[in-house]
C-alpha cells in the first residue's frame, strides 16, 4: 500500500488493525511456523508490504476486491519492491479463506527456491547499495 504518512507509522497502525484475512495467514506464518521468519506490515521504501520474509527475500501480498480495480498501481508497487532485491507472491483473499494449506505450500515452495537477486539482507538487492 502506498501511503503519503512515513511508512513505519502506516505500518504500526496497519498491524494494529489487521484484516480477518491476514490474521489469518498470520496465525500460520508467526513464530516461523512454516520454518523461516516472517514480518507483517512491513515498510520497504515508500510501501507497506503485507508479510515478508527478509532472509529469503520474500514479501507475500494478500489482495482484496479492491485490487482488480487498482492492477497498474500494484504492478508499479511490485516492481519497486522487486528493485529492492525482493521477490513477491500475490494472493487473493478468497484463497487464504478457502485454500489456506495450499496458500503455506506455494509460500513454503517459494521458500525453497533461490531468489534470483541478491537477498535485502545483504544490502546488495538496490541499485546504488553497497554491502559492508
Amino acid at each position: 500500500m502506498e501511503w503519503k504518512a512515513k511508512p513505519t507509522r502506516q505500518a504500526k497502525r496497519l498491524r494494529r488493525n489487521l484484516t480477518n484475512v491476514e490474521r489469518a495467514l498470520w496465525r500460520r506464518l508467526r513464530d516461523r511456523g512454516i520454518g523461516a521468519k516472517f514480518r507483517r506490515q512491513h515498510p520497504i521504501g515508500r510501501y507497506v508490504v503485507d508479510f515478508v520474509c527478509i532472509e529469503a527475500g520474500l514479501v507475500v501480498e494478500i489482495d482484496g476486491g479492491q485490487h482488480a480495480e487498482q492492477r497498474d498501481r500494484d504492478a508499479l508497487r511490485t516492481r519497486y519492491v522487486e528493485a529492492e532485491g525482493y521477490r513477491v507472491i500475490r494472493f487473493w483473499n478468497n484463497d487464504v479463506t478457502e485454500n489456506i494449506d495450499g496458500v503455506l505450500s506455494t509460500i513454503a515452495s517459494a521458500l525453497a527456491k533461490p531468489s534470483p537477486q541478491p537477498s535485502p539482507a545483504s544490502g546488495r538487492g538496490s541499485p546504488g547499495k553497497t554491502s559492508n
